[in-house]
C-alpha cells in the first residue's frame, strides 16, 4: 500500500491542510487590516494638521519659511499647488517646503485635483516612483491647494515585518502540526491495524484471543463490538461443532443398530417370532431416523429463514383434542393417564400445523421423560389478551441446571430420562417465536407445565341488527 494512502498519512495531511487554512485566513485577515489601519492613522494625522496649516498660511502668506516649518511639524512634505482654471482643471507646483527637490511629480496630483474640484479637504494614497504616499489636500481661499504628502515606507516596513513573522510562524506551525499529526495518526492507525488483525483472526476461525482496547472513543466502542462478535461467533462455532457431533451420533446409533439386526436376520436358523421382533425393532429405528431427519430439516429451514408460517385464527381446543386422540394409544401403552381439560374457547393467532407440531413435541416429552403411571393433562385457556395451550405432568420435575439449557439443541438433561435427539424443544421454541409467541416453563417436584403462549385472536365485531 502506498504511504500516502494509509489512514495515518491521510489524517496527517488533513491536519496539515486545516492548519494551513487557518494560518492563511489569519494572514489574509491580519495583514491587510494592519496595513489599512497604519495608512488610516497616517492619513488621520495629516487630515487633522491640514486645516490648522491652512489657517496659519492665510495668516502668514508672505512668510518664506512657512512651508519648511510646516514640513518639520507634520513630518510630511508640504506643497502649495496652483489651480489652473481650465476644463478640466489642472494643478501645478507653486511652492514647496523643500526647494532643492523637484516638485514636478506633484503636477496633476490626483488628491490635489479632487480637492480643487470639490473645494473640500480630500485624502488618499498615491504611488509615485515605486513608493506609496499618504496625501491630504485642502483648498485655500485664494484658489490654491495646500498638499501634505507623507511617505508610507516606515509604516509599510512594519507591515512587511509582520508578514515575514507570520510566514515564519506559519511555516513553523505547519511543521509542528505535521509532526504531531503524523505521530498521533500513527497511534490511531496502530489501533486500527490491531482491529484489522483481530478481524482477520476471527475470519480464520480463531476465537481464543480477545479484542482489547480500553479507550472510550469510537474505536474503543468498535473494539468492544468486535469482541462481543468474537464471543458470539465462538459460541456459534461451538454449537455448530456440537451440532455436527451430536447429529452424527444420533444418526450413527440407529444405523449401527439396523446393521446389526440385518446381520442377525441373515441367520437361517432364526425362528419366525424372533425375526418379527427384530423387524419391529428395526421399524422403530427407521421411525427414529425419519423423525431425526425431519427435525434436522426443520432446523436447517429455520436457520436459513426459509420456514414460513401461515398465521390465521386457530381454535386451540380442537388442536389439543386432536393431539390427545393421536397420543392416546402411546399413553395407554406407557401407562400414562392422559386427559384433556377444556377451559372455554381459546382462539389464537398462528399456524394450525405448527401449533399441532409443538403440542406433539410437548406431549411426547411428557410421556417419554416421566415414569409410567404419571398423569398428563392437556389444557387450553385464554386470559389477558393471549391464548395458551399447556401440557402438564405429575413427574419429578426439572432441576434449575437443566432448565437453563433445556431449549438448546441436542440438550438432554441428566435429571430426566435421556432419550430422543434433544431437538424437539429447540424446534418448538423457534416455531413459537416465529408465530409471535413463546414457550413458558413452570416446574417443581410433582408438577411440570410447558405452555405454548400465542397472541389471542380477536373476534370480528358483530354487524348491526336489522
Amino acid at each position: 500500500m502506498s504511504t500516502f494512502r494509509t489512514v495515518g498519512a491521510r489524517l496527517s495531511l488533513a491536519l496539515l491542510a486545516v492548519v494551513a487554512l487557518v494560518l492563511g485566513l489569519v494572514y489574509l485577515i491580519v495583514v491587510p487590516s494592519l496595513r489599512n489601519r497604519l495608512i488610516d492613522a497616517r492619513l488621520n494625522d495629516l487630515a487633522r494638521a491640514a486645516p490648522k496649516l491652512v489657517r496659519e498660511y492665510e495668516d502668514n502668506r508672505h512668510d518664506p519659511d512657512f512651508l519648511s516649518n510646516a514640513d518639520a511639524s507634520t513630518n510630511a512634505r508640504v506643497l502649495l499647488l496652483s489651480v489652473l482654471t481650465q476644463s478640466p482643471p489642472t494643478v501645478t507646483v507653486q511652492d514647496s517646503s523643500r526647494p532643492g527637490q523637484s516638485g514636478g511629480a506633484f503636477t496633476d496630483d490626483p488628491v490635489a485635483l479632487d480637492s480643487a474640484k470639490t473645494s473640500m479637504l480630500e485624502r488618499g494614497t498615491v504611488s509615485r516612483g515605486g513608493s506609496e504616499f499618504a496625501e491630504v489636500a485642502s483648498p485655500i481661499g485664494s484658489g490654491d491647494v495646500l498638499l501634505l504628502s507623507a511617505p508610507l515606507h516606515d509604516a509599510l516596513a512594519d507591515v512587511h515585518a509582520v508578514q515575514r513573522r507570520l510566514l515564519f510562524a506559519g511555516g513553523l506551525a505547519l511543521l509542528v502540526a505535521l509532526l504531531i499529526g503524523y505521530g498521533a495518526a500513527r497511534l490511531f492507525a496502530r489501533r486500527i491495524r490491531r482491529l484489522e488483525r483481530a478481524a482477520e483472526r476471527i475470519a480464520r476461525g480463531r476465537f481464543d484471543e480477545p479484542v482489547a482496547d480500553t479507550a472510550s472513543d469510537e474505536l474503543g466502542e468498535l473494539a468492544r463490538a468486535f469482541d462481543r462478535m468474537r464471543v458470539r461467533l465462538a459460541g456459534l462455532d461451538h454449537a455448530r461443532r456440537e451440532f455436527v457431533a451430536n447429529a452424527s451420533h444420533e444418526l450413527r446409533t440407529p444405523l449401527f443398530s439396523l446393521g446389526g439386526f440385518l446381520e442377525l436376520l441373515e441367520d437361517e436358523e432364526l425362528d419366525e417370532r424372533t425375526r418379527r421382533e427384530f423387524l419391529e425393532t428395526m421399524a422403530g429405528q427407521v421411525r427414529r431416523l425419519t423423525k431425526l431427519a425431519d427435525d434436522l430439516l426443520d432446523l436447517s429451514r429455520l436457520d436459513a429463514g426459509r420456514l414460513h408460517v401461515e398465521t390465521q385464527p386457530v381454535e386451540l381446543g380442537s388442536v389439543a383434542s386432536a393431539a390427545v386422540d393421536e397420543f392416546a394409544g402411546v399413553a395407554l401403552a406407557s401407562a400414562h393417564p392422559l386427559e384433556f381439560a377444556a377451559n372455554g374457547a381459546a382462539d389464537a393467532h398462528g399456524d394450525p400445523q405448527r401449533v399441532l407440531q409443538i403440542v406433539r413435541i410437548l406431549l411426547e416429552n411428557a410421556l417419554v421423560h416421566t415414569p409410567p403411571g404419571t398423569p398428563v393433562e392437556v389444557a387450553v385457556r385464554r386470559a389477558d389478551g393471549r391464548a395458551e395451550i399447556s401440557v402438564a405432568d405429575g413427574g419429578p420435575g426439572i432441576n434449575a441446571e437443566d432448565r437453563a439449557e433445556l431449549f438448546d439443541r441436542f440438550y438432554r438433561g441428566e435429571s430426566t430420562k435421556a432419550s430422543g435427539s434433544g431437538l424437539g424443544l429447540a424446534i418448538a421454541k423457534e416455531l413459537a417465536e416465529l408465530m409471535g409467541g413463546e414457550i413458558e416453563l413452570d416446574s417443581k417436584p410433582g408438577r411440570t407445565v410447558f405452555s405454548l403462549v400465542l397472541p389471542a385472536d380477536e373476534p370480528a365485531p358483530e354487524g348491526p341488527m336489522g
